[in-house]
């Protein structure tokens, strides 16, 4: 087994939010398998939405200086890289969508990243809730042609907040999702 470097990432703008939740939980799985784990909350960041400029091609950076830069770097230099996400409309989170967006320049650079994985919580009980988001995430990977979309994590029926406690098959499941990176 490989030491991974994993940089999980909250997208949720609410402290201790179900998709956190999930997110805490890859994250004590992926460092019981010997991992080093770094753990990005967006709430409080400043991230600006991408005005389709494309320098960042040219130059390799962004020009806009906000924390989607310095994100997108430890992105960049990740073996493993987990989102978790509410559903929204049956979508990720606006926040997630802007900082993907933000992470063009990282489309013509030697990124590290091979592994990604989406964990994802939804008030909803179909597991097609997730559809959306699933297949945005996919979309994104897609221009980066060695990573893959190691995993989905689904939590349906979880609506009100720290309701996903109650979900106790649901965390063991992201928990052995997390341990299973190596």
């Amino acid at each position: 087994m490989m030491n991974q470097n994993v940089l999980v990432i909250s997208t949720s703008l609410r402290k201790n939010s179900n998709s956190e939740i999930l997110a805490k939980e890859f994250e004590k799985g992926a460092k019981a398998a010997g991992n080093t784990v770094e753990f990005i909350s967006l709430a409080n960041k400043e991230i600006g939405f991408c005005i389709g400029c494309l320098s960042c091609l040219k130059n390799k950076k962004c020009f806009m200086k906000d924390d989607a830069s310095k994100i997108a770097e430890k992105v960049k230099h990740a073996d493993v890289v987990v989102f978790a996400t509410p559903i929204y409309y049956y979508e990720m989170c606006g926040q997630m969508k802007t900082l993907l967006d933000r992470m063009n320049p990282l489309y013509t650079s030697d990124y590290a990243f091979r592994d990604i994985y989406l964990l994802t919580t939804a008030a909803e009980n179909d597991k097609s809730a997730m559809d959306g988001a699933v297949k945005g995430m996919q979309g994104w990977i897609d221009c980066f042609e060695k990573a893959h979309l190691a995993g989905v994590i689904r939590g349906i029926g979880i609506s009100d907040a720290g309701s996903v406690n109650a979900h106790t098959e649901l965390l063991k499941e992201v928990y052995t999702m997390g341990a299973s990176v190596s």
